[in-house]
């Protein structure tokens, strides 16, 4: 079983857990319909509708 020769420095460890603190939030538009924020390339939960056609009956 391969076992570490040196201990990793704390610089290291921190460069290689950098990129995960800088998760991005989602990209939110404007559904063309209702107008309400929705993600993208998903059906609105307010309206129900994907690509100006009604998908969900929304009540």
């Amino acid at each position: 079983m391969g076992v570490p020769k040196r201990r990793q420095s704390k610089a290291r460890k921190n460069k290689r857990r950098s990129e995960w603190r800088k998760i991005a939030t989602p990209g939110l538009v404007e559904c063309p319909q209702c107008h309400a924020l929705r993600m993208s390339h998903r059906v609105c939960p307010a309206c129900g509708h994907y690509k100006a056609k009604e998908v969900v009956n929304v009540k």
